[in-house]
């Protein structure tokens, strides 16, 4: 007789969000969609409670992920680029961010002809340099200890990248219709 624990015999159902959109074909990209959407709910969550760890309190994630890239390697960068980078259609929502974030004074904008550039300020990169050191001991640390997980990270960045092109292509397809 099987314990009331035991698994049952028959196959185990995906784990989805929405049951309506499975079919035999997409069984697997239905459970990497219900993934994605926990596991981006997740990730903003953390940075958003990583960032006001380092003292940087009420943001959003796209402002604490705009001041990650316009922190980036040390460069101005423009809107359009920051939109770009970050794959967002909406260049609004990025320069509300901007615009929140000049005026907690951890960005500046500078004007060079016809073009304005943003970077990070010194405070903006105390804060970013503190939200490292927070992310290395809460997170960083926790990955080191499972070193199969740590090698599968790669392989799954590559894999997210090809699948935002295969969407990207989806929604240029879907628009069209």
């Amino acid at each position: 007789m099987p314990s009331k624990h035991s698994a049952p015999n028959k196959a185990a159902s995906p784990i989805v969000s929405s049951a309506h959109l499975v079919s035999p074909d997409s069984a697997q990209m239905s459970e990497f969609e219900f993934g994605l959407i926990v596991a981006g709910n997740a990730f903003h969550r953390w940075i958003v409670h990583c960032m006001s760890a380092a003292g940087l309190k009420d943001l959003t994630p796209l402002d604490v992920l705009v001041l990650h890239h316009v922190t980036h390697r040390a460069r101005d960068k423009r809107l359009a680029d920051i939109c770009f980078i970050m794959n967002i259609e909406d260049t609004h929502l990025v320069n509300y961010a901007l615009k929140k974030l000049q005026g907690l004074g951890v960005v500046a904008s500078q004007k060079n002809g016809k073009e304005v550039t943003y970077a990070a300020t010194d405070e903006g990169r105390q804060f970013v340099q503190r939200y490292r050191e927070i992310r290395e001991s809460c997170l960083i640390d926790a990955l080191k200890a499972d070193d199969g997980l740590n090698r599968d990270i790669g392989e799954l960045a590559r894999l997210l990248r090809v699948l935002s092109g295969m969407y990207d292509q989806a929604a240029r397809a879907a628009a069209s219709l």
